[in-house]
């Protein structure tokens, strides 16, 4: 269940793992402050206060009655101001079981204090200050517009009975500010969206590299080779010099294995020009027969051998603007002016340009109607189609087919399927140098079963706006 929550990519899942962290955090360091916060002020504030109220109290209980006021205003420079009446009516006291009675004398108290109002965190402190104070002081907060804080001076047991005889030092609480302001949160919000940034340039220097590393792959699947630039943390860069270091093998393996397929042609070609030679210096028809037989399926293989190694090298293709559909009308039109059971069962109506080799593609769709006739029944039915940004060519036969579970081995070169086909004079390569050159288009090629049973082999070719494949044509030439 935890894993199908979390994010796909490393990317995300960093960012994901970098905010929960600030978070858990933030919310650590919040409830650990808030914890000895309570803590010292219940301990600590609590108590200092308390002192320095009983203090101030048995001060001013030294000082006459009528200089009390006088006194205040002075030491406070007139900050402060003594109320030598009853308790106001805007004043609620916490804590204290007087509380309820003074607010069921009021029939519509004040309303209650906004909530950024100082007097809303200061309520639980005044609550701890009246249950501290046991020799009948009393604190009390205002509950009208204007934020005040009441201490009652002169001690008494019941606060109902003598409201009328008390002394109540005034203080305003304006000039003191919340313990979190706006600003304050302010720059915490901020904060957070600079860690986040940062966590995101972090993830994306991380993740960068592995996505150019995996793009390489892919294009390394489809025969596009493309070195990568080593980056990032050291593992990421080696990782990438790694990969280099791969394609360096393995295009040096291509490399001899294209030297060797082109030279063993070659090398067999002045052999079989002297067989062929002899084979007409010789009386016995029977005899010629037969050898004129094999040479031609040496010849075959041989010619497929050059086929496969011209049609394996990116470097001897040379793409410019192509019209599909017309081309393709050429070739099978070319098809079936030889007699060939050919024929184009389908065409697009709209116009299909493409950037492409016309040699290669030509010797793709040769490869393919050749096998179809060689190896299967006819007719052979070549179709054009338009998928989105694709360009569909499929041929089909009315042969056996090839079974899904082999169709993957097909693919390769050298493969042979001998329960399926007769490979008369064929190495393998057919099938495997069809699908070279589709990847080297940029394309893909297919095994699927065609509609009357046999095999359909489906290409797909990216399509490229008319005037973007002449723009680039009159570039390469």
């Amino acid at each position: 269940m935890l894993r199908s929550l979390l994010p796909r990519s490393l990317r995300a899942r960093l960012l994901l793992f970098t905010l929960g962290t600030i978070l858990l955090v933030q919310a650590a360091t919040f409830a650990s402050l808030s914890y000895y916060r309570k803590k010292f002020t219940e301990e600590v504030a609590v108590e200092f206060t308390a002192t320095t109220i009983r203090t101030l109290r048995a001060s001013l209980a030294e000082i006459p009655s009528d200089e009390r006021a006088d006194f205040v205003r002075g030491a406070s420079q007139n900050e402060w101001h003594l109320w030598s009446r009853s308790l106001p009516s805007d004043a609620s006291l916490e804590g204290k079981p007087g509380q309820a009675r003074i607010q069921r004398a009021h029939r519509h108290p004040p309303p209650p204090p906004p909530s950024g109002d100082i007097r809303n965190n200061l309520r639980g402190f005044v609550k701890a200050l009246n249950m501290r104070l046991s020799d009948g002081t009393r604190v009390a907060l205002s509950r009208g517009p204007e934020p005040k804080l009441y201490i009652s001076l002169l001690p008494d047991s019941d606060l109902e009975s003598t409201r009328a005889n008390r002394e109540w030092l005034v203080i305003p609480l304006d000039r003191i500010a919340p313990p979190v302001a706006t600003p304050m949160v302010l720059v915490w919000l901020t904060g957070m969206g600079l860690f986040l940034l940062l966590a995101a340039a972090f993830s994306w220097h991380i993740t960068r590299p592995l996505t150019r590393l995996a793009k390489a792959a892919d294009q390394l699947a489809a025969g596009q080779p493309q070195r990568v630039v080593p980056s990032g943390p050291s593992e990421t860069r080696l990782l990438g010099e790694r990969f280099n270091a791969m394609l360096d093998t393995l295009a040096e393996s291509s490399a001899v294995q294209r030297t060797l397929l082109a030279g063993l042609p070659h090398d067999l070609k002045g052999p079989l020009s002297r067989m062929w030679l002899r084979i007409e210096m010789v009386d016995d028809p029977t005899f010629q027969e037969g050898m004129r037989k094999d040479v031609q399926d040496m010849q075959r293989m041989v010619n497929q051998f050059i086929g496969f190694v011209r049609g394996s090298d990116p470097g001897s293709y040379q793409f410019s603007p192509l019209e599909l559909g017309a081309w393709l009308e050429e070739q099978v039109s070319a098809w079936e002016s030889a007699g060939s059971p050919v024929t184009l069962a389908g065409m697009s109506r709209r116009p299909l340009n493409l950037k492409a080799d016309k040699v290669a593609l030509g010797r793709l769709l040769d490869n393919l109607i050749t096998n179809a006739l060689n190896h299967a029944a006819p007719p052979v039915e070549i179709t054009l189609e338009a998928e989105s940004d694709m360009a569909v060519i499929t041929v089909a036969d009315h042969g056996p087919g090839i079974s899904p579970e082999r169709r993957a081995e097909a693919l390769r070169p050298f493969s042979r399927l001998d329960d399926a086909r007769t490979r008369t004079g064929s190495v393998g390569l057919g099938l495997a140098l069809a699908d070279a050159i589709a990847r080297a288009h940029g394309g893909s090629l297919a095994l699927d079963e065609a509609a009357g049973g046999g095999l359909a082999v489906r290409i797909r070719l990216p399509l490229k706006p008319a005037e973007t494949a002449a723009t680039d044509g009159k570039k390469r030439s």
